[in-house]
């Protein structure tokens, strides 16, 4: 049986009542496994809230993950800010703990013009801090540690995985667009299997039974992202992609950003299943 599960980024666009349990009646309706619930500006959940919505997922089977807001910067000039990041992917991660997330994902830092080395540690001290933070709290979540889309901010597959490799509890999450957008490149078969060959060598060959993935269309320029694009109106070789997925018996979650959420969620599925059932 396959062994990755896909789902959307957010509630269902189709979801005509426009919250969290909804949503999840609606993927369920889909025939959709997973949901991210976007946290990207602020954490405005509830405790109890997350607990009802984490109670009632579990219950229809659907998996949770969160994204933490996007103001994340690990590398700010400004020391009141790093705070401020801390304090937001802590929030973050405690009430994707409420829920019963898998997973929080977040976008590490900015680069600043400073040097790989400096920007590396100030990401991976500042990331030992919220685990520690976390672990004092008695919160037991992942920190996904997000691949970026532009050439200004930390995260490349490889600087992705290194900071991983150094913090328990850190791993990474792979948008493959983003790596797509930042390069140029890494868009075709063999290019997906030595991505997926790196992250065995670097994180270990069970981390690939427990994968973070996000996947759109998207638009890029020279710097990178532009913006998400519908995958069928963009250049992303998500087949190519699915195909070496299968090819690795690679697990875990997929979460489509794509403007078309479900439908496009809904695509990535249909075409999984068709290359498992050759």
């Amino acid at each position: 049986m396959p062994n990755l599960v896909f789902g959307t980024a957010g509630i269902p666009l189709s979801t005509k009542k426009r919250n969290s349990i909804e949503g999840i009646k609606r993927l369920v309706e889909l025939g959709l496994g997973a949901m991210e619930v976007e946290f990207v500006r602020r954490v405005t959940m509830q405790e109890k809230t997350a607990r009802e919505v984490g109670k009632f997922a579990e219950d229809s089977g659907i998996i949770l993950t969160v994204h933490a807001p996007y103001y994340i910067n690990l590398n700010s000039k400004e020391p009141e800010k790093v705070v401020a990041s801390r304090q937001r992917l802590v929030l973050a991660g405690t009430r994707g703990y409420h829920l019963g997330a898998r997973s929080v994902v977040f976008h590490p830092a900015f680069r600043h013009d400073d040097p790989d080395e400096f920007v590396f540690n100030n990401v991976r001290d500042n990331l030992l801090q919220v685990r520690e933070e976390l672990e004092q709290a008695g919160v037991d979540i992942i920190l996904r540690m997000e691949t970026t889309g532009s050439q200004s901010q930390f995260g490349t597959l490889e600087e992705t995985l290194k900071v991983c490799a150094e913090i328990p509890g850190v791993e990474p999450c792979i948008d493959f667009s983003h790596l797509h957008a930042r390069t140029g490149q890494l868009n075709s078969y063999r290019e997906f299997v030595q991505m997926l060959e790196l992250v065995g060598e670097i994180s270990g060959p069970e981390s690939l039974q427990n994968m973070h993935i996000h996947l759109s269309g998207i638009d890029y320029g020279d710097k990178g992202e532009k913006k998400h694009l519908i995958l069928e109106e963009s250049d992303m070789q998500y087949a190519d992609l699915l195909r070496a997925l299968w090819e690795f018996d690679a697990g875990g979650v997929v979460i489509c950003e794509s403007p078309n959420i479900e439908d496009d969620a809904l695509l990535l599925a249909n075409t999984y299943s068709e290359i498992a059932q050759g």
